[in-house]
């Protein structure tokens, strides 16, 4: 799997102070984009009346096991802003079939993991395009985000290739 991260901030010395903080615990990040202006929901208002999204991809394959662990750490890191957080912070991960997402809110369309932390298959890929469910979030139903995901199933499904080549 490819490990993605979702990244809401109010300006960039956040997100820098962000990708510092994954980057410490995560490895290098491979791909970046944005400052997406975010305006979706109000839900988060409590960060900044004003918020931007941006997602990392990180180098190398890695386990789907890991998911409800990254959790804990971007809940972790996202205390360490402050007492009134200033990021939300969502890992997840990708192959050529879906995006997962990990949360912390239960609902009937997610999977209990452990330790607080639920799975929910966010998009799954069909057709050659990203394909949403009744239930996903409106920014990633939007498309906004498709281009730099499907860039992201591309290095997955090269490392793949690299990675049965050398089974």
């Amino acid at each position: 799997m490819k490990l993605i991260i979702g990244v809401l901030y109010p300006d960039e010395e956040w997100l820098d102070w962000t990708k510092c903080n994954l980057e410490k615990k995560l490895g290098k990040v491979e791909r970046t984009i944005k400052g997406i202006p975010f305006t979706y929901t109000d839900y988060y208002k409590d960060i900044s009346p004003n918020l931007f999204k941006a997602f990392f991809s990180f180098v190398g394959l890695r386990s789907a096991e890991k998911l409800a662990d990254w959790k804990i750490l971007t809940c972790d890191i996202e205390a360490m802003s402050g007492e009134s957080r200033r990021i939300n912070i969502d890992p997840g991960y990708l192959n050529g079939a879906r995006l997962v997402l990990a949360s912390t809110k239960d609902h009937a369309h997610r999977i209990y993991l452990r330790d607080g932390i639920f799975a929910e298959v966010t998009l799954r890929y069909k057709g050659k395009k990203w394909v949403p469910f009744d239930y996903t979030f409106p920014d990633f139903r939007s498309g906004l985000y498709d281009g730099f995901l499907s860039i992201v199933r591309a290095d997955w499904l090269k490392e793949m290739k690299a990675y049965k080549e050398d089974e």
